[in-house]
């Protein structure tokens, strides 16, 4: 996300997220800027999407690093480009690794981090939201032709999250990293 603050306050707003490493990482950044510019976000995968805390940041961060020592490393795969309809958001699919991010959400979502989504979890990596609806289909149409174009590993490992909170500018500011159990083996 973005470390500078430049002002901003923080708010009731936190997420896990991994991010992607480069060049696959990269790619992906300079293609949501492509698609739309405003955005600042690095690349990653949502772990628990944004929610407010019922406590503080200090403790939920410590259950999630609890907790993440459960969990194993694992490999992430991406797929295709696809669109949520609903939202207008264009995204790159989880071909493998989707269950088991599914399984690290529902063993976070708990406690102070407890959040009822508006939304069904569903693990991807958004390319491109919170543009006018009507450019939905050719904003997906351009980035299937761009993700086409790239020929390294889709793929990276999982094995760190980090705790993000909001600010009021939508500035996300990293609070900390937890690794997962171990490292998977090379890709």
């Amino acid at each position: 996300m973005v470390c500078e603050l430049d002002g901003a306050k923080p708010v009731n707003s936190f997420a896990l997220v991994s991010y992607i490493p480069d060049p696959l990482g990269g790619f992906l950044d300079r293609l949501r800027q492509e698609l739309v510019p405003s955005c600042l976000l690095h690349s990653h995968v949502s772990i628990l999407p944004p929610r407010p805390l019922n406590g503080h940041a200090d403790e939920a961060f410590g259950r999630i690093c609890s907790r993440m020592k459960q969990v194993n490393a694992f490999e992430l795969h991406l797929g295709d480009v696809e669109i949520f309809e609903n939202t207008a958001v264009v995204y790159i699919a989880i071909r493998d690794g989707f269950e088991e991010l599914k399984a690290m959400h529902g063993l976070l979502n708990a406690g102070a981090l407890s959040f009822e989504e508006p939304h069904s979890y569903h693990p991807h990596i958004t390319l491109a939201q919170d543009f006018p609806r009507e450019q939905l289909h050719e904003l997906a149409a351009r980035a299937a032709r761009r993700w086409s174009e790239f020929d390294q590993k889709r793929a990276f490992p999982l094995e760190e999250a980090a705790f993000v909170q909001n600010t009021d500018r939508n500035i996300w500011i990293n609070l900390g990293h937890c690794p997962l159990s171990r490292v998977p083996a090379t890709l």
